[in-house]
């Protein structure tokens, strides 16, 4: 299911969901507040945030299985949609690093981390283009743009997806429409960024996802040049990767904590006297459509084709 981009109707691809129990086909802000649950740490956060899933092909067989700023930060309106990341993309971007500024040219806000039990091994091939394997990161040997073409088997930390959402809401455009009312803050010197006059300057969303790759390391050869990994929409480049957000944050627990907590790398559920409070309960969304997850299956769900490096 996407809400944001598919609403009403069966998504392209499939997603793995978080956060507020009331997701579905069709859903606004108001019906996020109303949750009965949420697996987020914050109880007061009812929002969703989802990624696609990712699959691992079988060589055998070909079966798959599962800022500063000048401005005011406010807090997110209920029912605001963000997406970032480009679904159809499977051509390389200009880098491999993580680019969002605005004034530096095309934006990169996605990129995928391989942490490794030797630290220095290439996670990407030497001198690739991007057309035939991922771009490595200039500035971090570990992280770069597509699938790595190696276990990462760091402990505790395998494959992980990044994604940095853009953090400048434009209100005269509305809360639905996700194409046009979000931006990226511009550089205004001294290490600052800010968004276009008129606009609100939202929290700067990151997220990580960690895929239980490790499960799969015995199941092919590492040759250095190919990876067995592809994406829930068809993707074998990771390219594609991307991230959708629809706001279910009570607005004075978030501006509350935005106001009077910085808790830097340690993660919001440490501020003291969050409204509300942690969340101490389980939560499981109910899923409107079959769940192949677990299974080997011989076509990907929504019947995707294969596309990108090799095809």
């Amino acid at each position: 299911m996407d809400p944001i981009v598919s609403p009403g109707a069966k998504s392209a691809h499939s997603y793995g969901i978080m956060g507020g129990s009331d997701f579905n086909l069709i859903v606004t802000g108001d019906q996020l507040l109303h949750s009965h649950c949420t697996n987020a740490k914050i109880l007061n956060d009812r929002s969703n945030y989802w990624v696609p899933t990712l699959w691992f092909q079988s060589p055998l067989n070909g079966t798959f299985k599962f800022d500063a700023t000048n401005d005011k930060i406010k807090a997110f309106p209920p029912g605001l949609k963000i997406v970032s990341g480009d679904a159809k993309k499977r051509t390389p971007p200009k880098t491999g690093a993580i680019q969002l500024d605005p004034t530096k040219g095309d934006i990169q806000p996605v990129q995928w981390t391989c942490p490794t039990k030797d630290s220095h091994i290439a996670r990407y091939p030497a001198g690739s283009d991007g057309t035939k394997a991922g771009l490595p990161d200039p500035n971090n040997l570990g992280s770069g743009a597509g699938f790595p073409v190696v276990n990462c088997d760091g402990y505790a930390s395998p494959l992980r997806q990044d994604v940095h959402m853009p953090s400048c809401y434009n209100p005269k455009v509305g809360l639905d429409n996700y194409q046009k009312n979000r931006a990226w803050p511009t550089p205004t010197g001294g290490g600052k960024a800010d968004c276009p006059k008129g606009w609100i300057h939202v929290p700067h969303l990151f997220i990580e996802v960690y895929y239980d790759t490790l499960q799969f390391q015995n199941d092919w050869d590492v040759d250095g040049k190919t990876q067995p990994f592809v994406l829930s929409n068809g993707d074998k480049t990771g390219y594609s990767s991307h991230a959708d957000f629809i706001s279910g944050w009570d607005e004075k627990t978030l501006q509350t904590i935005i106001d009077g907590c910085n808790a830097g790398f340690t993660g919001m559920d440490k501020c003291p006297d969050i409204p509300g409070g942690l969340n101490t309960d389980t939560c499981q969304m109910k899923s409107a459509f079959p769940d192949s997850s677990g299974e080997w299956v011989k076509k990907l769900p929504g019947n995707n084709p294969l596309s990108g490096w090799g095809m």
